[in-house]
C-alpha cells in the first residue's frame, strides 16, 4: 500500500500539501510504515524544513538503517556536519540497529568535508569490520575523503587495492592529485587509465586533467587533452566547457579560449559566459571582459552571481564607479542575492577598489547573515586601508557576535597588531592559536610579521624555526624582520641560507636583502646580489632598481647608482627620489639640482620626498639659497611642509649661522617643533658657539616629548663641552626617566666580502693586538710629521684623552688598513655621526698612507682623499 502513496510525494509542491499528506498518512497508519516514514523525512528536508524531518525521525519507534541513512544524508546535504556524525554515533550505540552500506558514504562526507579524520579513520575501520572493503561506492567515499583531507598516500592505498575501479574511482584519484597540489602525477594516473583501457574517462574524467595541465602551465599538453576530448567524442557538456576554457585563460592563450567559446554549446549556457569573463580578468583586459557581459544580455543568457563577481572586478579595475554601482542595482532588481550572503564581499570589495570605504561598510551592514568570510573581507580591508585600531575593535566585535575567529580573520588581526606595534594583544591572539591549534602557514607567517614589526625578532626567529616545511614567503617574512629591525647581517645570513637550500627566490626576497645591504653598506655583497637578480630574471621592476640605486648609493658606489637608474625603461618619482638622494649625501649638490630640474622638464610632479631629499642635499653642501627657493615653491606642487622639511630648512640656516631665521621659522610653525627641528638647531649653535640661545631657549628644549636618544645626547654633550654639569645632568636624568639609554657607535668594515664591526673600545677581535699596536704608531708618525699643529686638528685631543683612540672608527680603519692591499679603498660605516676627532683621523690617514677611505654616517658620506674630505669639513 505505500508503494501506492510514493508518485504524490513528487506531487507535493510546498510544505502545505505536504503536511497535509503526512496527516493523511497518519490517519490511515501507513506512517508507521519505514518507507512512508523515510520518505516523510526527506520531503521535508527537500521543503527547507530539516527541523521537521528530525522530528518525524524521532517519533518512529524503531528506525532501520535505511532512514538513519536517509536523515544522516539529510544532516549533510544541510551542511550540519557534526550533527551527521553526532547522529552516527547515535546509530552505532544502538546495538539492535545494523549497519548498511548506505550509510557509511554520507557519514565519510561528513567527516571529510569538516576535517575529522579521527572519526574518519574509525569509520575506515567499521568499514572492513563489516566487510563493505568490495563496495565501489564505499571505497569511493573513502578515496575522496582522505584525499581532500590532504592525505594522499592514505588515498592512494584505498585507491591500490579496490578490486574493480570504475570511473568515478579513477577519476576522484586524478582529482585528488590535482588538488593536492601534484598534477604531474594526476597526468601520469591519467595515462595509465587510459594505457589500461579497462575503464573510459568521461567529461568529469577530463574536468581534473585540463585543470592539471593548467596547473602544470603547459599549453601544449593543454591542447593535447583538447584535442582528445574531441577524438574521444567525450560529451562537452557546460562544466567541461567551462574548464576547458578555464584552462586555456591561465595558459594566456586567449585566441583558443575565444575560438572555444564562440562554439554553439558554449553560447547556450551561463558556466561559459562566466568562465570567458573570468579569462578576461585574469589577462588584463578588463574591457572585453564587461563587453562580453553585455553580449551576453543581447543573447538573453541569465547571469548568476558568479558572473557578476567577474563585471565588478573589471569595473573595479578600470575605475568605472558609475558602470559598478549600475551592476549593484542589476543585482538588487533580479533579487540574484536578497540577503547579499554571497554577492556581500564582492561588492565590499568593489567599493573599497573604487575608494569608497563607507559604499564597503553599508554593503557590509545590509548582508543579513554575516558569515566569517564577510567579517574576514572587512577585516582585511581596513588593514589594508591603514586603520588597525578599527581592524581590531572589528574583531572584537565578530567574537561577541558568536563567531569564532579562523586563520583568515587571525592572520588580520596579527597584522594590525603589528602595525600598531600592540604586542600584548598579539601575544594574547598567539595563546588563542596554540590553544586552538590553528597553526597553519598563513597564520606562522602572520605571527613571524607581527612579532618582528613589534621589535621582537627573537620570539619572530623561534616561529621560524620551528616550521618544518617553509614556503618562500616565511623566508620573505623572517629577513624582512631582521631587515627591518636592523639585525642586516642576520638577513643577510638567512637570504645565504635560501640560496643554499635552493629555495626560489622573488621580488620581495631580493627587495629585504638589498635594504640589508644598504644599511651595512655591504657593496660586494650588493654587486653579488644584483648579479643573481639578472640570472633570476627578476630585472625590469621599477622597485627593485630604486632599491638598487638606494643601495649602491649608501655603499658609496654613485657610478653603478647612476647606471642603474640610466637603464631603467621607466621612472617613478620614487627612482627620481632616490637618485636625488644618493647625490645629497654624496656631497654633490650640483648634481642632486641638475637631476631635480629635469624632473621638472619631464613633466613630473616632485611629491613631499623629492622636496625632503634636495633639501637635505642643500644643507649638507651650505647651499642657502637654492635651499629657501625649493622650500618656498613647494606650495606650487601642492606639497604642504611636515616636521622633516621645516627640519631641513632650519637645518640649512642653523649651519650657515643664520640661526635668527632658523628660529624665527621654529617659532611660527603650525605645530609644536618635534625633537629632529629643535636639535638641527641645537647643531647649529653648536657649531657657531652661541651658548647664549641655548640658554635663552632652555625651557623649549627641555619641554621637548621624544624618544629620540640622539637630542638628548646632542644636548647634554653641548652642556658638557661647556663644562655647564647642572644642565648635563638634568638631559642624562630626562633619559633616565623615560627609560632611554644612548645608542652605542659602532661602525662596519668591508674587507674580502666580510663584514667586520667594531664598538668603541672593542677588545673582541683576535687583531686587537694588532689594531692598538698600530693605532700607537700611527699616532707617534703623526707627532713626527707635525699634523698636530693644525689649528683645526683635535689628534692633540685625540693623544690627551685615551678614550678618544678606541674610537669604533679608527678601530675600523686600523683593521682594513693591515687586512688589506695598499692603495685598497676602505669602506665604512657609522650607525651615528662621526665626530670631529675621527673626521680629522680619517683625513691625516688618507694623506698619509695614500688611501682613499669612503665613511658613512648617520647624514651623509664622507669621501677621503689625500687628507682633505668631500664634505669640505662641512658636516
Amino acid at each position: 500500500m505505500t508503494v501506492l502513496y510514493m508518485p504524490l510525494f513528487r506531487r507535493c509542491a510546498n510544505s502545505r500539501t505536504l503536511t497535509q499528506l503526512h496527516a493523511h498518512l497518519f490517519i490511515t497508519g501507513l506512517h508507521s510504515h519505514p518507507p512512508a516514514t523515510t520518505k516523510l523525512i526527506e520531503s521535508y528536508y527537500q521543503m527547507g524544513n530539516l527541523e521537521f524531518s528530525r522530528r518525524v525521525f524521532d517519533t518512529f519507534p524503531r528506525p532501520d538503517s535505511f532512514m538513519w541513512g536517509v536523515l544522516i544524508k539529510c544532516y549533510v546535504w544541510g551542511g550540519f556536519l557534526e550533527e551527521a556524525i553526532s547522529l552516527y554515533h547515535e546509530m552505532v550505540n544502538q546495538t539492535q540497529t545494523q549497519i548498511s552500506n548506505f550509510v557509511l558514504p554520507s557519514v565519510l562526507k561528513a567527516c571529510s568535508s569538516c576535517g575529522d579524520l579521527g572519526v574518519g579513520g574509525k569509520v575506515h575501520g567499521r568499514v572492513i569490520k563489516c566487510g563493505f572493503e568490495s563496495d565501489a561506492v564505499i571505497e569511493t567515499s573513502l578515496l575522496c575523503m582522505y584525499g581532500e583531507m590532504g592525505y594522499l598516500g592514505d588515498a592512494c592505498k584505498v585507491f591500490d587495492t579496490m578490486p574493480v575501479r570504475d570511473v568515478v574511482a579513477w577519476s576522484s584519484i586524478i582529482l585528488n592529485y590535482v588538488q593536492n597540489g601534484q598534477a604531474r602525477e594526476g597526468l601520469e594516473t591519467f595515462s595509465q587509465m587510459i594505457s589500461l583501457a579497462v575503464v573510459e574517462p568521461d567529461s568529469v574524467t577530463m574536468l581534473s586533467v585540463a585543470e592539471a595541465c593548467a596547473e602544470l602551465g603547459s599549453l601544449k599538453l593543454g591542447r593535447s587533452v583538447h584535442g582528445f576530448v574531441v577524438r574521444r567524442e567525450i560529451e562537452m557538456d557546460a562544466s567541461l566547457n567551462k574548464s576547458l576554457i578555464a584552462m586555456y585563460g591561465k595558459l594566456s592563450d586567449l585566441y583558443s579560449a575565444e575560438r572555444l567559446f564562440g562554439t554553439v554549446s558554449c553560447l547556450m549556457t551561463t558556466a561559459p559566459w562566466t568562465q570567458m569573463i573570468s579569462c578576461y580578468n585574469q589577462s588584463g583586459c578588463f574591457r572585453e571582459a564587461m563587453n562580453i557581459f553585455v553580449e551576453m544580455q543581447e543573447f538573453k543568457m541569465e547571469p548568476n552571481q558568479v558572473t557578476m563577481m567577474g563585471v565588478l572586478c573589471a569595473c573595479a579595475t578600470l575605475g568605472r564607479v558609475k558602470e559598478g554601482k549600475s551592476v549593484h542595482g542589476f543585482v538588487i532588481r533580479r533579487a540574484m542575492d536578497p540577503e547579499l550572503d554571497t554577492m556581500g564581499p564582492a561588492l565590499m570589495e568593489f567599493y573599497v577598489d573604487s575608494g569608497n570605504l563607507r559604499g564597503c561598510h553599508k554593503v557590509f551592514d545590509a548582508i543579513r547573515e554575516k558569515t566569517i568570510l564577510s567579517w574576514n573581507i572587512l577585516l582585511s580591508i581596513l588593514v589594508r586601508n591603514r586603520q588597525p585600531e578599527k581592524a581590531l575593535m572589528l574583531f572584537v566585535q565578530m567574537q561577541t557576535q558568536g563567531l569564532m575567529p579562523d586563520s583568515y580573520s587571525l592572520a588580520s588581526s596579527l597584522s594590525a597588531c603589528g602595525d600598531i606595534c600592540f604586542s600584548q594583544l598579539g601575544d594574547q591572539i598567539h595563546g588563542y592559536i596554540i590553544k586552538t591549534g590553528k597553526f597553519n602557514e598563513f597564520v606562522q607567517n602572520a605571527l613571524i610579521d607581527m612579532y618582528a614589526k613589534c621589535g621582537f625578532v627573537h620570539s619572530a626567529y623561534k616561529i621560524f624555526e620551528k616550521i618544518k616545511e617553509k614556503s618562500v614567503v616565511t623566508w620573505n617574512s623572517m629577513v624582512f624582520g631582521f631587515s627591518q629591525n636592523g639585525y642586516s647581517v642576520e638577513a643577510i645570513t638567512l637570504f645565504d641560507q635560501m640560496y643554499m637550500n635552493c629555495v626560489k627566490m622573488d621580488k620581495v626576497t631580493f627587495l629585504s636583502v638589498i635594504q640589508a645591504c644598504s644599511h651595512l653598506g655591504y657593496l660586494e655583497k650588493g654587486k653579488w646580489i644584483h648579479h643573481k637578480l639578472i640570472i633570476n630574471g627578476l630585472m625590469e621592476d621599477s622597485y627593485l632598481d630604486t632599491a638598487l640605486i638606494d643601495m649602491y648609493s649608501k655603499c658609496g658606489d654613485l657610478q653603478m647608482a647612476h647606471g642603474v637608474f640610466d637603464r631603467m625603461s621607466e621612472r617613478s618619482i620614487v627612482s627620481w627620489s632616490a637618485m636625488i638622494a644618493g647625490y645629497g649625501k654624496h656631497g654633490q649638490i650640483n648634481a642632486a639640482i641638475s637631476l631635480f630640474d629635469q624632473t621638472l622638464g619631464l613633466g613630473i610632479k616632485p611629491n613631499d620626498i623629492t622636496f625632503m631629499h634636495i633639501l637635505s642635499a642643500c644643507s649638507h653642501a651650505g647651499a642657502v639659497e637654492e635651499g629657501k627657493l625649493y622650500f618656498n615653491s613647494m606650495a606650487e606642487f601642492g606639497v604642504e611642509p611636515n616636521q622633516d622639511h621645516f627640519a631641513c630648512i632650519v637645518d640649512l640656516l642653523s649651519r650657515a649661522g643664520d640661526l635668527t631665521e632658523a628660529y624665527r621659522i621654529i617659532t611660527s610653525l603650525p605645530f609644536p617643533a618635534d625633537s629632529s627641528i629643535w636639535g638641527a638647531f641645537l647643531n647649529g649653535c653648536r657649531i657657531h658657539k652661541r651658548m647664549d640661545i641655548i640658554k635663552n631657549i632652555e625651557k623649549n628644549l627641555f619641554d621637548v616629548d621624544t624618544a629620540d636618544t640622539g637630542y638628548y645626547t646632542l644636548l647634554s654633550n653641548i652642556y658638557a663641552e661647556e663644562g655647564t654639569w647642572d644642565e648635563f645632568g638634568k638631559a642624562r636624568s630626562m633619559m633616565k626617566c623615560k627609560g632611554l639609554r644612548k645608542v652605542p657607535g659602532y661602525s662596519t668594515i668591508e674587507v674580502d666580502r666580510r663584514i667586520y664591526r667594531f664598538g668603541p673600545g672593542d677588545t673582541s677581535h683576535s687583531q686587537t693586538t694588532d689594531i692598538y699596536r698600530f693605532l700607537e704608531n700611527f699616532q707617534t708618525l703623526v707627532h713626527a710629521q707635525g699634523y698636530d699643529s693644525e689649528p683645526n686638528n683635535s689628534i692633540v685631543e685625540f693623544r690627551k684623552e685615551s678614550n678618544v683612540m678606541s674610537h669604533s672608527e679608527k678601530l675600523a680603519i686600523a683593521f682594513g688598513i693591515i687586512n688589506t692591499r695598499p692603495g685598497t679603498t676602505l669602506r665604512i660605516s657609522k650607525n651615528l655621526r662621526v665626530c670631529r676627532d675621527c673626521h680629522s683621523f680619517a683625513k691625516i690617514v688618507s694623506k698619509i698612507t695614500g688611501r682613499e677611505i669612503v665613511m658613512r654616517d648617520l647624514n651623509r658620506f664622507h669621501c677621503f682623499k689625500n687628507g682633505s674630505c668631500s664634505c669640505k669639513d662641512y658636516w
